[in-house]
């Protein structure tokens, strides 16, 4: 499918995005191991979430839709049934990763598989930590394994480790295989990360605590089901957030955000960059922090993002390179390397589709550098299959003169499904 895209300006509106995709995957993955039953509010029923579904179902979970919530039949940390079939994952690097965990320490064998992005994806970071507290991982290369793989689960045994890149998913993965595990397990992690699993887990009976970068995972005897409300998506906001502010005479108000400080770096970096955007109306609700942001148009200046900060906007760094062309002056883009292992080389496909454009922007090793302030024509670009690609791009084309075409432009149904009905009734 192809998306045509065409300027706009003048946007005053109130959007509310789908709920979050990190918490939506955790919500039936730990809804799965908790005795009773988790009721979900506000799941994001997008592709790479009801994969998570699905393999849950094949690993004997009763999961049902009824209106708009979700509930979760959870059969306790034990109750997993062996699957009949393979684990498929689709697009969902978070499926994989996290469910590794969860199966390293099952009574069972499971074979797991994804799509021919999922595919190319490393496992090796999880698979090592997982080998050493006892678990099986077998593919085709031991080293550097790659789906489709097998695990055969063994008992486990608490470990001491140190993450050798800031990972949400690596360290999930650890967090959940210490819940069978025999004996405390000890997280260090170089960066801090998305928080999402230490936060559900312990509303549900665990018991993680976190000291500095330290985290310390103790095994429970049980897990509970409870209600969860899933905010939305900071993410998916993301594309709103730049769009008020390069948009010309623009106000958008986003409803029900969540504003998790683990995840909130593309408020800061806006911010930083001259953003006028403000967040109302605070509240918390099952341990997330959410809120309602208004953003209204600015002018942004160029700024430098790297260090402790990407973690906590990795996910929307290609949504800030278009931010970057409307800048005036240089924006530098550094010790992001992580991008190169997303659904695409995302360091690679930003450059090479905003230059369609006519932007002046340089890929480097670990990042981009953007001379902003030119303006952007429109052109046809391609998604690359990546969702977060397109979206990015056709908020580069909403800002750009002439009309913009998205190729493959329906991957964004990996996490946004109705992504283009908003964009195309501001």
């Amino acid at each position: 499918m192809n998306q045509i895209i065409t300027q706009k300006n003048n946007i005053h509106t109130t959007i509310t995005v789908p709920g979050d995709k990190s918490i939506s995957h955790r919500s039936i993955m730990f809804g799965a191991l908790a005795k009773g039953t988790t009721e979900i509010e506000g799941f994001l029923m997008g592709e790479d979430c009801l994969s998570t579904i699905s393999c849950f179902q094949k690993l004997g979970i009763d999961i049902q839709q009824q209106s708009d919530k979700i509930i979760v039949h959870g059969k306790g940390l034990h109750g997993l049934t062996a699957p009949l079939e393979t684990l498929d994952v689709g697009n969902s690097g978070t499926t994989l990763r996290l469910i590794s965990g969860i199966l390293a320490a099952q009574p069972f064998c499971s074979h797991l598989t994804g799509d021919a992005s999922i595919q190319k994806r490393p496992m090796n970071r999880v698979a090592a930590p997982l080998r050493q507290m006892g678990a099986v991982l077998k593919g085709n290369d031991h080293e550097n394994l790659f789906a489709p793989f097998t695990i055969e689960g063994r008992r486990l045994n608490g470990i001491t480790y140190t993450l050798p890149v800031a990972s949400a998913q690596v360290k999930s993965a650890i967090i959940l295989a210490s819940l069978f595990a025999e004996g405390q397990t000890v997280i260090i992690e170089p960066e801090a990360t998305r928080n999402h699993t230490e936060i559900m887990l312990n509303h549900m009976g665990a018991d993680i605590k976190k000291m500095g970068n330290t985290i310390y995972c103790n095994p429970v005897s049980q897990l509970y089901g409870k209600k969860i409300i899933v905010p939305g998506d900071i993410s998916s906001a993301a594309y709103f957030m730049v769009i008020g502010c390069i948009c010309k005479n623009s106000t958008l108000l986003l409803k029900n955000v969540g504003i998790n400080e683990t995840r909130t770096g593309i408020i800061d970096v806006l911010k930083a960059m001259g953003g006028n955007i403000a967040v109302q109306n605070q509240s918390t609700v099952n341990g997330e922090k959410i809120g309602d942001i208004i953003v209204k148009t600015s002018s942004l200046q160029g700024t430098v993002i790297g260090g402790k900060d990407i973690p906590r906007l990795i996910d929307e760094i290609p949504v800030i390179a278009v931010a970057a062309c409307f800048a005036k002056g240089t924006t530098v883009i550094k010790d992001a390397q992580e991008l190169k292992v997303k659904e695409s080389n995302r360091i690679h496909t930003v450059v090479s589709e905003l230059k369609k454009f006519g932007a002046n922007i340089t890929e480097t090793e670990d990042g981009m550098i953007i001379k902003g302030g030119n303006p952007l024509q429109g052109c046809t670009a391609e998604s690359h299959q990546d969702h977060r690609i397109a979206m990015s791009m056709a908020v580069a084309g909403l800002c750009a003169y002439g009309k913009t075409m998205i190729t493959d432009a329906e991957c964004v149904n990996i996490s946004f499904p109705n992504f283009y009905d908003i964009l195309n009734n501001l």
